[in-house]
């Protein structure tokens, strides 16, 4: 299955351990794993301002991530939605790699429902998901 995840899943996974954490470690192992170049511009940042890690670290999880990236969506034709400018562009890297699942903690994203063929979930929604096959 291709994934796509969402900048604050990313986050998390690597601020902390739990959910987020589980889920990357999975689809690492038995998916395919789709990141934007916006998201992973997001996440640099996210690393550096929230998390507040210094930069040589966050730019190792950066290249681990690039590293592990079955698909780098280089742009995507942002959506017309209901999401902001930022939300509707990481969206359409999404489509252009051909994700089949996008997974966010965003709600207002996750009331997208479906885009297309892709399905929009939340990340108890997709573990779930995963873990009822």
């Amino acid at each position: 299955m291709r994934v796509f995840l969402d900048t604050n899943v990313l986050v998390s996974a690597f601020a902390s351990r739990g959910l987020c954490a589980d889920l990357f470690e999975l689809i690492l192992l038995e998916h395919e794993l789709i990141v934007g170049t916006r998201v992973l511009v997001e996440l640099r940042r996210s690393m550096r301002q929230k998390i507040k890690l210094p930069t040589a670290r966050s730019d190792e999880i950066i290249e681990f991530v690039r590293e592990h990236t079955n698909t780098l969506v280089e742009s995507g034709e942002p959506i017309v939605a209901a999401v902001d400018d930022d939300d509707a562009r990481v969206i359409g890297e999404a489509i252009t790699g051909r994700a089949d699942i996008f997974v966010t903690g965003d709600t207002a994203i996750q009331r997208l429902g479906d885009v297309g063929q892709m399905r929009i979930l939340s990340l108890r929604a997709f573990w779930d998901y995963l873990h009822a096959r």
